[in-house]
């Protein structure tokens, strides 16, 4: 196992998953311009092909309960600070997106504006039975950030992020998996066992199939049908010529257990 200090975030590596934690418990683990500075480091330190899953969680009874308001106020020039603030947070979120890596989020107590968005940006999304989610953005007379903009009418429907983003309301872990912005509710005291199960499966597989499902799941928002049937082929061919696609075939026929690079 590798890890690497950070001072509001900690990332450690144990093969081919790496595990990211927001680190400022007693502030909420609330996103000032070191943790986000520091988790688009991290993000960036995960988009390599050593890397197949990042598990993304916070330390303490909070996910992570938005931007740090108080560092906001200290600001000199409070406008030019909080766009830089987002600007790390949106890069982290990119290299996340875009990498064949697994993000898995496990949301381990309250969600609220930037940690909600960020919660809901991976590609599997774990929840405590007590977490909670609200954007809470226009309450501190913000917008929201953060990718929240981009995936939740996507998520949930134009409506549905209307009301979320314009009433702040609070949705419980049952909701929010309700409503599709969580794969998975757990028992507060198994979450962790399951993260890590979970994170396992994952491993187990090709990272380079797994690349190609968030490519092509991302270009379908904005492809016509002959455009993403395109994609689909090439996909499809370039996987079949890649070394886990031969091992996969391989071993799908000789009635074994395919071993991924």
């Amino acid at each position: 196992m590798t890890e690497t200090t950070y001072e509001a975030i900690s990332f450690e590596q144990s093969g081919a998953i790496a595990q990211i934690t927001l680190n400022r418990p007693d502030a909420a683990n609330g996103m000032n311009d070191t943790m986000t500075r520091e988790l688009a480091d991290a993000a960036r330190r995960c988009d390599t092909a050593g890397t197949k899953v990042v598990v993304l969680t916070g330390a303490g009874r909070f996910f992570c309960a938005g931007g740090d308001l108080k560092s906001f106020a200290d600001a000199p020039d409070r406008g030019r600070f909080i766009k830089g603030v987002a600007d790390d947070l949106h890069q982290a979120i990119s290299s996340f997106a875009r990498m064949d890596a697994v993000l898995i989020t496990v949301v381990n107590g309250t969600a609220a504006g930037a940690g909600f968005s960020l919660g809901v940006a991976g590609d599997l999304v774990l929840a405590a039975e007590s977490a909670t989610f609200t954007m809470a953005y226009t309450k501190v007379g913000l917008s929201p950030d953060g990718s929240s903009t981009y995936y939740l009418p996507r998520l949930v429907g134009l409506r549905r992020a209307q009301e979320l983003m314009l009433t702040n309301r609070t949705l419980s872990a049952a909701e929010a998996q309700e409503w599709g912005l969580v794969s998975e509710v757990v028992a507060a005291d198994q979450l962790q066992a399951r993260a890590a199960e979970l994170a396992e499966q994952v491993a187990a597989g090709s990272a380079g199939s797994n690349g190609a499902v968030k490519s092509l799941l991302a270009s379908s928002f904005k492809n016509g049908l002959e455009d993403q049937l395109a994609a689909e082929s090439r996909f499809i061919a370039a996987r079949a010529n890649s070394a886990d696609g031969r091992e996969g075939v391989d071993a799908f026929l000789a009635k074994r257990r395919a071993e991924f690079a």
